[in-house]
């Protein structure tokens, strides 16, 4: 990757005028005072960074938190209220759905009315046009009108058009996400391609699997103002701790590991050789959970059993933890189904996870999940309770209880991560975090080498005949 800054954003701002009545508007312009009528709003706020030759940046936030228009702005549809944008090469862009055609125009007239915006030639499209056609995979439809077109065709065309016209910068607004499943796999192909050639990629996504896979840096982006830049699993985790992290302080103020630490100022350790530090959460997976009663006390306690998980042999030191901590994940034991301790299973070797939870409060509504993920982050599986329709119980406060997962190590030999997490239901939130212990568990699983991807498809290959 080049070091040479082909975009820097100085502190950029973008204010707009709210008015309360449309009447307002014509008010406030004959006003003979020069009374205003309106209220300001930012959309963006002081922003400032540097995106370098070769980066792929992802940009996450939630809605309204001024992504669409920081893109509008560094291409130069958008008008800044204040500050500076500095880009430097050819930018094709893929904004909002439906950007830059024209309805009235067929296929092909628009693919040449994109390429002139550009600064491509008539003859570069020229030699390029089957090309586009091709990729975009729209057939006959090219010499139709655009007004014709479904939404993915749309953005088909779009995609093949920006990506053919030789850019130095790609910047994508979430417009990829109506392309079928198949056209976006395509995308991402020709995406690393452009990255191997060295090309800039900035792009908006409320999908935070795709900036962990595609990015070298991510901005988080709130109210307007950066929130967190950085390496994307950090900026990662920094957002969805702000999206479903607790709604307030822990009434549990003190509840310590077996080291003495406090659970709640647990930090990453930094990522030692084979050990994982993603801090994606689990969207929490189960091929088969039981939950029993364990112990329930008669007077409730606020002090929670030792931190027992560090104990184990197949414990992560670097895992990530964060939550309210009204109960707590204090121990699990991993094993085969005949109940034999393991620290290495072998592929398709089944496995029970047994997790142990105490409660210091009572929560109802409660959530349980599990996640495998690689040591890169990917993840493998993912399940929770409230997806699967099992009904977890109510649980008092000083009760005790066990939640078994079970699963088969279906994968290719490999170093993977088990994720636990405890959670709310929440209608406004979606869920609240109680205790989520990211890469809390180190699976190593082993066998025959030679397969790759993720997958264990027990597959056999033999020439012959099908009888």
């Amino acid at each position: 990757m080049s070091s040479e800054c082909v975009i820097k954003v100085s502190q950029l701002g973008k204010n707009y005028r709210i008015y309360a009545r449309p009447v307002d508007r014509v008010r406030e312009m004959f006003s003979p005072r020069g009374r205003k009528y309106h209220s300001e709003f930012a959309a963006i706020e002081n922003l400032s960074f540097s995106v370098d030759k070769g980066e792929t940046v992802g940009i996450i936030g939630p809605n309204g938190s001024g992504k669409s228009t920081l893109l509008e702005m560094i291409c130069g549809t958008l008008t800044p209220t204040s500050g500076d944008v500095s880009v430097k090469g050819r930018v094709a862009a893929l904004l909002e759905l439906g950007a830059g055609f024209n309805p009235a125009f067929s296929g092909k007239e628009n693919v040449y009315l994109n390429a002139a915006l550009l600064g491509v030639s008539r003859a570069e499209i020229d030699e390029r046009f089957d090309e586009i056609v091709e990729f975009s995979n729209i057939g006959e439809f090219i010499n139709y009108p655009v007004s014709t077109y479904s939404s993915g065709m749309y953005v088909r065309l779009a995609f093949a058009t920006a990506i053919n016209t030789d850019p130095d910068i790609l910047i994508v607004d979430e417009a990829l996400a109506v392309g079928d499943i198949r056209f976006q796999r395509k995308c991402f192909r020709r995406f690393q391609e452009m990255q191997e050639a060295g090309k800039t990629i900035l792009f908006v996504t409320h999908a935070v699997d795709l900036v962990q896979a595609h990015c070298s840096r991510a901005i988080y982006l709130r109210s307007g103002r950066i929130a967190s830049v950085g390496e994307p699993k950090a900026v990662i985790q920094d957002y969805l701790e702000d999206l479903f992290g607790a709604a307030g302080e822990s009434s549990i103020q003190s509840i310590e590991d077996s080291a003495g630490k406090r659970l709640s100022d647990i930090e990453d350790n930094g990522k030692e050789p084979g050990k994982s530090t993603d801090r994606s959460p689990p969207d929490a997976g189960i091929t088969s959970m039981l939950v029993h009663d364990r112990e329930l006390t008669t007077v409730a306690v606020q002090m929670a059993p030792n931190d027992c998980c560090t104990a184990q042999p197949t414990y992560n030191p670097n895992e990530y933890r964060w939550g309210d901590q009204r109960a707590v994940i204090f121990d699990y034991q991993l094993t085969n189904m005949a109940g034999q301790k393991k620290v290495v299973f072998d592929r398709q070797e089944k496995v029970r996870l047994c997790v142990h939870m105490f409660f210091a409060e009572a929560l109802a509504d409660l959530i349980y999940g599990f996640t495998l993920k690689t040591v890169d982050g990917r993840t493998v599986f993912g399940a929770n309770t409230r997806e699967r329709h099992i009904g977890a119980q109510d649980r008092v406060a000083g009760e005790s209880t066990t939640v078994v997962f079970e699963f088969t190590c279906a994968v290719v030999p490999g170093q993977y991560f088990i994720s636990l997490g405890i959670a709310l239901d929440d209608a406004a939130r979606d869920n609240v975090a109680v205790d989520r212990r990211y890469d809390l568990i180190h699976l190593p699983v082993i066998g025959e080498l030679g397969d790759f991807g993720v997958a264990d498809l027990d597959l056999t290959i033999a020439e012959g005949g099908c009888d």
